[in-house]
């Protein structure tokens, strides 16, 4: 099969397997697993905070953050295709106790005068207007990115009004091969950013939550009441490791072969749009209202998986499981659909 439903579906390399069997680990609820301490400091150390916490999902690591920044009665402000809106379960609410205000942004991005309008004046009937939270890539964005000429004015703005600043960085390694900025400068703009290793990069498992020591402090205790406290998961975070050691710069392949894929679907006369290719993820309309599922069928008749992502909308994600020999049979298979 020919997986395109969403770049977690990567599984490890034996070399990744042959690293995750030498791990030297210990209990990382007393901090003591040396491997996730190696991943820790290593992911904090490249994007300048002081310290990091593994975490085993990219939604935990973003609800944390949201724990941490903020109290109840407080307000997030997103773009309405954030993640932490459309696919964390409200957990804004269920765990914080947060209200959330969502900006109609371009492909799932905001700016800094969008942003501006929306902060609440201090009423006693608002909610206080406290935390920011961009996504890069945005997923349902079509993988569209923000680069720091555009996050520049809104961490300023951050600033100004006193509020705090988080990136879901689930897919920021599609966008800094693209960008070729440095993770230093990306992290000095975040006041906490989420990094995911088990998408494009191939672990199985693993995020990264990264901010000052105090902040990691309060995010650490929170882990473990939401029942995120591992004990020999050094295993996993070698897998982590040997994945940013070795799968970063392939990232650009798998970029590059969703942009040949949008550029093939814009040609062909069932598609009636697709979005920006930025990065790996291909989101596409087709021109009638019973075609996504008859286009499905038949990808997968042809052993290709992909997903419906919303009203006459399919997307396909690339990734490291999508061999070069796998492109003529994907083109292919697009090309001989009959609506």
């Amino acid at each position: 099969m020919i997986n395109l439903i969403s770049d977690t579906v990567t599984k490890p390399c034996d070399k990744m397997l042959r690293a995750m069997m030498k791990a030297e680990v210990g209990d990382d609820v007393f901090q003591s697993d040396p491997s996730v301490n190696k991943l820790q400091h290593m992911l904090s150390e490249m994007f300048g905070k002081e310290a990091a916490l593994f975490c085993p999902s990219g939604t935990m690591a973003n609800q944390l953050a949201i724990k941490v920044h903020t109290n109840p009665l407080d307000e997030i402000i997103c773009d309405h295709y954030s993640h932490v809106y459309q696919y964390e379960t409200g957990g804004y609410a269920f765990n914080s106790g947060v209200a959330i205000k969502t900006i109609v942004g371009h492909n799932g991005k905001i700016t800094k005068g969008q942003i501006d309008e929306v902060i609440n004046p201090d009423y006693d009937w608002l909610p206080n207007s406290r935390l920011v939270v961009l996504e890069n890539s945005c997923n349902k964005g079509g993988g569209s990115y923000y680069t720091l000429e555009e996050i520049t004015p809104i961490t300023k703005l951050c600033k100004e009004k006193e509020l705090k600043l988080h990136l879901d960085g689930a897919r920021l390694f599609n966008v800094l091969v693209e960008t070729n900025e440095k993770p230093v400068d990306i992290g000095d703009h975040f006041d906490s950013l989420s990094i995911c290793i088990s998408k494009g990069l191939g672990a199985p498992i693993g995020s990264l939550l990264l901010g000052s020591k105090e902040f990691i402090k309060k995010a650490r205790k929170f882990r473990k009441v939401l029942g995120g406290g591992m004990r020999q998961v050094g295993y996993l975070a070698e897998a982590c490791i040997y994945a940013l050691e070795n799968n970063v710069e392939r990232l650009k392949i798998d970029n590059s072969r969703a942009k040949t894929t949008g550029d093939f679907l814009s040609r062909l006369s069932y598609v009636d749009h697709v979005r920006p290719v930025q990065t790996n993820i291909v989101i596409f309309e087709v021109k009638q209202d019973n075609l996504v599922e008859k286009l499905l069928s038949h990808l997968e008749k042809d052993q290709i998986l992909a997903t419906k992502f919303g009203h006459n909308a399919i997307r396909f994600v690339f990734h490291l499981d999508i061999k070069k020999e796998m492109m003529p049979k994907i083109l292919s298979s697009l090309k001989s659909f009959i609506p």
